[in-house]
């Protein structure tokens, strides 16, 4: 099964994102490589971590302001449970959430996974072209929602329409330029109808 062994940001300041992803609770999760390409407004992802009660969500956001980032949705109760949305200083836009109403132990800095939401123009013509790279698909919902099956993989892949991720973290569509993403993974070195690109490494590098 194809699966994703690493992901790396790319940033004008690695010194700068190491500190603060060191201070957020993901420096041995996220991989940092500088970059200058140039880019505007939505980058077209988003990262999300899931915790397993509310006061992780909140442990997670406020370390996150603390080191520099900012708010794009508060965390907040909502019907599917509770979470909310930073920015970090290098533009990667976090969600933190849990399903979970209630707590069940005290706060800490622990996650389940990472998600890594792509926004896709055609989530239909996504789901194809990752399917036919030999990602096998868990959940779907039409043309709406795609997730896919990478339980060996430090970080799990889904799909979601471009405007409705962009409004799900509270942001504008708009955006141009690089998306300052590199995934790795097992399937070769490619680039998705979207412009995300992968390259080659083995599924054997985990954080």
């Amino acid at each position: 099964m194809t699966s994703i062994a690493s992901i790396t940001l790319e940033v004008a300041d690695t010194a700068a994102a190491d500190r603060f992803y060191t201070a957020f609770g993901l420096g041995a999760q996220v991989r940092l490589r500088a970059s200058e390409a140039p880019t505007t407004g939505f980058r077209g992802f988003a990262l999300s971590l899931t915790v397993s009660q509310p006061a992780n969500v909140d442990s997670f956001i406020g370390a996150a302001l603390d080191a520099g980032a900012t708010t794009l949705k508060p965390a907040a109760k909502s019907f599917w449970g509770y979470g909310g949305v930073v920015q970090a200083p290098d533009g990667t836009i976090w969600k933190v959430a849990t399903s979970a109403k209630k707590d069940t132990g005290p706060a800490g800095r622990r996650f389940d996974e990472i998600v890594l939401l792509l926004g896709a123009a055609d989530v239909a013509a996504s789901k194809r072209f990752y399917v036919d790279r030999g990602l096998v698909v868990a959940r779907s919902f039409g043309r709406k929602y795609v997730e896919f099956a990478t339980a060996s993989s430090p970080v799990k892949l889904a799909l979601y329409g471009r405007r409705a991720l962009a409004k799900d973290v509270g942001v504008p569509v708009d955006g141009t330029g690089s998306h300052r993403l590199m995934l790795g993974g097992d399937a070769g070195s490619f680039t998705d109808p979207d412009g995300f690109a992968w390259e080659a490494v083995s599924p054997a590098i985990t954080p």
